[in-house]
């Protein structure tokens, strides 16, 4: 008998993630708040779709979310009509949102009273990553849940490694976001810096990037900023949430984030600029409005 799934958020990374488990084999109940995504989903992919979160966990053995924020997460798992309250002894729930620590060993201690599994399992890679079945899983919870997840989770991603107990994914995803926030700005001001230096941003990048200034975001970002465009990636205003979740977290361990809670406000002002679903390279765009005339 097939392995049951469920997938509970069918947004910019679910519809892939949800697509690659379709594939895998998996008998596959889809959930998305809006039906008009589960129904495209379907039309594409093996699967049925399902009325609510309830319906969907139903019988499964594995159910995944990939939504927005931790109200969102709430919801579809002890909100009205929620996951948690069909699902069997012994299932496991893998949350893929990015969100706070807070709310993943909460959800965790309450699937632990219902007899069922909890995973906070946020991923780093964006679309292509999840369309490419590439993307990076860094998962907090119990070892024996994490070792039945992960040939699962290992669908739509290369890497999946266990961080420690419940919160320790997300708290591993902050760290991700706290180093990217502070590598694309310092690329935004180092194409910037090469404008007005009257330099050739494409030959600056080929030269750098062979050297110890290299990073993912430069070798995927600089020609798309250099350019201007800003269609290419994670959005703004999804990056100033996840930088507010490293920021309240970090007020409440004692880590200084003087970088992250700066260029959080750097974000804010390209939000300001109506740029809030603009990707987080953006960052540039606010530095040659400020740039001296």
């Amino acid at each position: 008998m097939a392995t049951k799934a469920a997938f509970i958020g069918l947004g910019v990374m679910g519809f892939h993630m949800a697509g690659h488990l379709s594939k895998a084999g998996y008998e596959l109940r889809v959930y998305n708040r809006t039906e008009s995504k589960a129904e495209r989903w379907c039309a594409e992919f093996q699967g049925h779709m399902a009325a609510t979160p309830a319906q969907a966990a139903t019988g499964a053995d594995f159910v995944f979310s990939c939504v927005g924020r931790d109200d969102d997460l709430r919801e579809v798992t002890v909100g009205h009509k929620g996951a948690f309250s069909t699902m069997q002894p012994g299932a496991i729930f893998v949350d893929h949102t990015t969100t706070s620590a807070t709310i993943a060993r909460e959800l965790s201690g309450l699937a632990q009273e219902k007899g069922i599994g909890f995973l906070d399992a946020p991923v780093s890679g964006g679309e292509s990553g999840a369309a490419q079945a590439a993307l990076t899983v860094m998962v907090g919870g119990p070892q024996e849940q994490f070792d039945r997840a992960q040939p699962v989770i290992e669908s739509f991603a290369k890497t999946v490694k266990l961080m420690g107990p419940s919160g320790a994914g997300q708290l591993t995803k902050m760290v991700n976001q706290i180093c990217i926030a502070g590598i694309v700005e310092g690329l935004a001001e180092g194409l910037q810096f090469a404008e007005q230096a009257g330099l050739n941003g494409k030959h600056v990048v080929d030269v750098i990037s062979k050297g110890a200034a290299q990073s993912w975001q430069m070798a995927n970002r600089h020609e798309t900023m250099l350019r201007g465009e800003f269609d290419f990636g994670f959005a703004v205003d999804w990056m100033r949430k996840d930088l507010g979740i490293c920021l309240d977290e970090a007020r409440q361990n004692g880590a200084h984030l003087p970088l992250a809670a700066l260029v959080d406000q750097f974000y804010a002002e390209v939000q300001s600029m109506a740029g809030g679903r603009w990707d987080t390279s953006s960052l540039i765009a606010r530095l040659r409005v400020a740039k001296a005339p």
